[in-house]
């Protein structure tokens, strides 16, 4: 992996070749679901009981009263779907997205802003092939833009910018996006002189403190097409609720937390909560307990409040940190990066942090 960004020469980058596990795998969605399918057919073959059920919605919870007493006696959670059906059940969780229906119906208070920028996704292809295992990440003034691999001749785009330029990018040409993407990798006007020269003067310094630290800079790939039907845009933003549970409720993924995606650690941070939530039941279960005894469920959202908090503030500083050119703040950031990229082990707690799913 390999980080620079517009305004100097500062950089970052993660050999696999340093490393004694590998830093991320690169999994397309429907690849995912795909798998999970799978795996719930299968489990359902041993399991009769066990019902996936599709076309339906639910269109509105009846959760118990928080001032009652957990045991088994409780009230169930009643789920009202849109065909006219209605399931009880001991504990609902909610992996229903940033707009979750669940924790509005749990009134839990839900911290929120607007980064006033949007992420244009597509799938891009290369001039030729390559061994492509490297993902590619700089950073401008309006937003970071990753290139992340998926074959050898063809990597995912996640381009933050603002809102004005991504729905232009849309309305965009091929030919027309593809320029403009290939200039905002390329273009070195918004360097700034001044950090130029004392990071070079840094730079010189640290060679001879620890001359084995210094990277040598690979260059992207040149991109020569974008899938007609993959460009996309949506709204970015934070987005934090207080609670992550109730009585017999839990909420999971971005319906729990939402960050900016520069950092990769969305999905990470929803797959964490499911191996955290999934240890509590078994453990719960294991007690001769409620599944949806509210003891419980707290010990889930004090360990994952615990990864997730710390990860959504560094997330939130560095678009904070990387969204200005003020000569200052572009100094500090770029003799900062610098000096990561020369101590491994900060880069190895970047990559065991990134990586740590709970």
């Amino acid at each position: 992996m390999q980080v620079w960004e517009a305004c100097s020469d500062a950089m970052i980058s993660f050999d696999k070749n340093a490393m004694t596990e590998d830093l991320a795998y690169i999994v397309e969605n429907d690849v995912i679901l795909t798998g999970i399918t799978r795996r719930l057919e299968a489990f359902q073959q041993d399991n009769p009981s066990l019902q996936v059920m599709h076309g339906a919605k639910v269109e509105r919870y009846e959760l118990p009263q928080p001032h009652l007493r957990d045991d088994f006696q409780k009230p169930l959670t009643v789920l009202h779907l849109d065909n006219g059906k209605s399931i009880k059940a001991r504990l609902v969780i909610g992996a229903d997205g940033m707009n979750s229906l669940l924790r509005k119906t749990m009134q839990v208070k839900y911290v929120e802003w607007d980064y006033n920028q949007m992420a244009v996704v597509a799938t891009l292809s290369f001039s030729e092939a390559t061994e492509n295992n490297v993902a590619w990440q700089r950073f401008t003034p309006t937003g970071p833009i990753a290139l992340l691999p998926l074959t050898e001749d063809m990597s995912s785009l996640v381009w933050t910018t603002t809102p004005d330029n991504a729905k232009a990018l849309l309305r965009a040409t091929e030919e027309t996006f593809i320029d403009s993407l290939n200039a905002a990798l390329w273009d070195d006007s918004q360097k700034d002189g001044f950090t130029k020269r004392a990071l070079d003067t840094f730079s010189s310094a640290l060679s001879f403190i620890k001359p084995e630290g210094s990277t040598f800079r690979q260059l992207p790939p040149h991109i020569v097409g974008v899938d007609k039907k993959s460009r996309a845009a949506f709204p970015l933003g934070l987005g934090h609720a207080v609670d992550y549970v109730a009585t017999r409720a839990a909420l999971i993924g971005d319906a729990a937390h939402r960050v900016h995606p520069l950092a990769g650690q969305g999905v990470n941070l929803g797959f964490g909560d499911v191996v955290c939530l999934r240890d509590v039941l078994s453990r719960s279960r294991q007690d001769g307990c409620d599944l949806g005894d509210l003891a419980h469920l707290l010990e889930y959202e004090t360990l994952r409040q615990r990864h997730v908090i710390p990860t959504m503030a560094v997330v939130d500083g560095l678009n904070r940190l990387y969204g200005t050119s003020f000569s200052p703040l572009v100094l500090l950031r770029s003799l900062g990066l610098r000096a990561s990229d020369a101590c491994k082990p900060i880069k190895d707690y970047i990559v065991a942090h990134g990586s740590k799913a709970t």
